[in-house]
C-alpha cells in the first residue's frame, strides 16, 4: 500500500500550527507521563475505517481503540445522536434525573437479557463497581462473614489499571511498584474448571474472568469452559461476573461472547464500544436482586449516566439491535481467519480468532510485536503488539473486505519481505 501525502484540511490545520508529526510526538516527551509507548503516528482526523495524521498519509485502522470503535471512526448515526444531545444538554450529575437515562438503561438491559444497569464512565470503572457490590451481595445476601469475601479471578486476565485492580493481576509490569495490594483474590489459571472448582468456597462472592482474554493476546478457552464457569458459580452460590469491555457488542459476531455458549452471567461489565468512540461509557448490568444491594450514598460518579453518554449509548444499542455488525463480524471474521491461516508456516506461527479479533503469533525471528507493527505502520496498516511476538487484530465491524484483505496483503508483506524497515 503506498503512503501518499495530501494536503486535507487536517494537514493543512497541522501545517498552520507549524508542527509536524516528529515535532508533535517530541513535544509530548517533557510533558506526558510515559505510561504508554504508541506507534509514531500522529493522527489528525478519521472517518470510518480509515485515519490520517497530520502531514495527511491515510491508515487502515485496524484496531478499532481495542474495540472501543467498534462501529468505526464518527459513525453517522452516532454523531448525529451526540450532536442533538450537545444542543440540548450535557450533565446535570446524579444529584438530579435526565430525561435520556432511563431509556438508555431499559435499552441496555433487554440487549444483554438482564435486569438492571449502573452506568459508569470507564471500563476499570466497571470492573470497581462490580468488585464492590459483588462483596456487598456477599456479605447481605450470601453471609459471608465481615471483610471475609474472596472473589475468584484468571491468570493473565487484564481488567483495568486501578490499584485494586492490579492487585489480582499476573503481569509484573503492571504490579511492580504499586504495592501494597488489595487483598481478597484468588488467581487461578484460565480455562481450567479444576482449579476453579479448588478456588471456590463458602467465601467466594464471585468469579469474575473475561469471556476471552484480549489483553494476553485473544486467548479463547475449551468449548464448555463458559458453560462450566457458569455451573460452578450457580452450585457454589456466588455470582458470576463476565468482564466483556473488550469482547462485548459486536465484536465476536455475537452481541455478547458468552453468547457463544448460551450463558447468562449474574453480572455483565460493558466499556469501549458502549461509548461508540466518542465519549467514555460503562456498564455494569446485572441480575435485579444483585443490583438492589446498592443503596443511595453507598456508591456513585459525578458523571456516570449523564445525559450524553446516555444518548450516544442508546444510538450505540441502537445500532446492535438491528443485528447487522454481529453478522458483518461473523462474516468477516471468515475471512480473517482463511487469510490468517494462509499464513501459517509464512511467519506466523499461530492464531486464535473468533468473529473480528484475532491474536496473531509472529516466528519471533521476524521480529517483536512492536516491529512487526511498526513495519505495518510503514505499509499504512495500523495495528497493536502485545506481550512478545504477538500482535492483536481488531478493526471496526465497518470494516470491507476489500479493506481486510489489503490487511491482510499487508501483513505478508512484511512477514515476507526482508527489506522491510
Amino acid at each position: 500500500m503506498t503512503i501518499a501525502p495530501s494536503r486535507t484540511s487536517a494537514a493543512r490545520s497541522s501545517a498552520e500550527q507549524g508542527r509536524s508529526s516528529a515535532e508533535l510526538i517530541r513535544a509530548e516527551e517533557p510533558v506526558l507521563a510515559h505510561n504508554y509507548h504508541p506507534l509514531p503516528v500522529v493522527v489528525a482526523r478519521a472517518e470510518g475505517t480509515w485515519v490520517e495524521d497530520v502531514e495527511g498519509r491515510r491508515y487502515l485502522d485496524m484496531l478499532a481503540g481495542y474495540s472501543a470503535l467498534n462501529f468505526g471512526h464518527r459513525h453517522p448515526a452516532l454523531i448525529e445522536a451526540a450532536h442533538r444531545q450537545l444542543d440540548q444538554l450535557t450533565l446535570t450529575s446524579r444529584a438530579f434525573h435526565n430525561d435520556r437515562l432511563a431509556q438508555f438503561a431499559e435499552s441496555l438491559a433487554e440487549l444483554t437479557g438482564l435486569d438492571m444497569v449502573l452506568p459508569m464512565n470507564t471500563g476499570a470503572e466497571a470492573v470497581e463497581s462490580a468488585i464492590k457490590v459483588a462483596r456487598k451481595w456477599a456479605y447481605e445476601v450470601k453471609g459471608v462473614a465481615p471483610d471475609q469475601a474472596t472473589i475468584v479471578v484468571a491468570a493473565d486476565n487484564f481488567h483495568g489499571r486501578t490499584t485494586t485492580i492490579v492487585s489480582f493481576s499476573t503481569d509484573e509490569s503492571a504490579r511492580a511498584g504499586f504495592g501494597p495490594f488489595t487483598p481478597g483474590f484468588r488467581v487461578v489459571p484460565y480455562n481450567d474448571l479444576a482449579a476453579l472448582e479448588a478456588a471456590v468456597d463458602e467465601t467466594t462472592a464471585a468469579v469474575l474472568i473475561e469471556p476471552i482474554q484480549g489483553e494476553a493476546g485473544v486467548v479463547i478457552p475449551d468449548d464448555g469452559y463458559l458453560r462450566g464457569v457458569r455451573e460452578l458459580t450457580r452450585r457454589a452460590g456466588c455470582l458470576f461476573v463476565a468482564d466483556e469491555i473488550q469482547s462485548g457488542l459486536g465484536r465476536t459476531g455475537r452481541t455478547l461472547a458468552v453468547e457463544h455458549e448460551a450463558v447468562v452471567p449474574d453480572m455483565l461489565l460493558l466499556g469501549k464500544a458502549l461509548g461508540g468512540g466518542i465519549v467514555p461509557v460503562s456498564a455494569v448490568v446485572a441480575r435485579r436482586e444483585v443490583l438492589q444491594v446498592l443503596r443511595p450514598g453507598e456508591h456513585g460518579s459525578t458523571f456516570g449516566g449523564n445525559p450524553l453518554s446516555a444518548a450516544v449509548g442508546q444510538a450505540v444499542v441502537e445500532l446492535l439491535e438491528t443485528g447487522e455488525f454481529q453478522r458483518r463480524a461473523e462474516e468477516l471474521g471468515v475471512v480473517l481467519r482463511d487469510g490468517l491461516t494462509a499464513l501459517v508456516g509464512k511467519g506466523v506461527q499461530g492464531f486464535r480468532a473468533r468473529g473480528l479479533w484475532a491474536g496473531v503469533d509472529i516466528d519471533p525471528t521476524l521480529g517483536t510485536g512492536r516491529e512487526i507493527s511498526e513495519r505495518l505502520m510503514h505499509e499504512g496498516v495500523l495495528v497493536k503488539d502485545t506481550h512478545g511476538s504477538t500482535i492483536r487484530l481488531a478493526p471496526p465491524l465497518t470494516i470491507t473486505e476489500e479493506e481486510l484483505r489489503t490487511a491482510l496483503a499487508s501483513l505478508e508483506k512484511v512477514l515476507t519481505d526482508t527489506g522491510a524497515p
